[in-house]
């Protein structure tokens, strides 16, 4: 582990005032720019870029914590649905390089037309159904 990434990492120097819920290896924060109203982020503690360095037991953790989120928003926001995301490698968007996974509560009418949900990355390939 390079300790200099890690010392320069947001994720890894977050203040503890913004953690919402946490276990053993994760914590979750609201998102600081977020796409829906109780948008949030389920991050290790460990230092790591992708889902797929998480060890068994972290990414048990981190997916247990990712269930009690939903249920925190669903008592605070009331959402119709979620979305859930990784963004893993520079290749699929990801900008911080400390794994995370995104929980956004989605809802009745903030999108005219959801079908496809993250199909929309690739915008000519989303509406598979036409």
């Amino acid at each position: 582990m390079d300790n200099t990434r890690q010392r320069a990492c947001s994720f890894c120097n977050l203040d503890n005032s913004r953690i919402i819920q946490a276990n053993t290896h994760a914590i979750a924060i609201f998102d600081g720019y977020p796409v829906s109203p109780g948008h949030c982020l389920i991050i290790p503690k460990r230092h790591i870029a992708s889902f797929f360095e998480a060890t068994r037991e972290e990414q048990t953790a981190i997916l247990d914590l990712l269930a009690e989120m939903r249920v925190v928003l669903q008592k605070g926001h009331n959402p119709d649905g979620f979305n859930i995301g990784i963004n893993d490698g520079s290749a699929a968007g990801q900008t911080v390089m400390h794994l995370h996974i995104h929980l956004i509560p989605r809802y009745a009418g903030d999108m005219p037309d959801p079908r496809g949900g993250v199909r929309w990355i690739f915008p000519d390939k989303a509406a598979y159904w036409e």
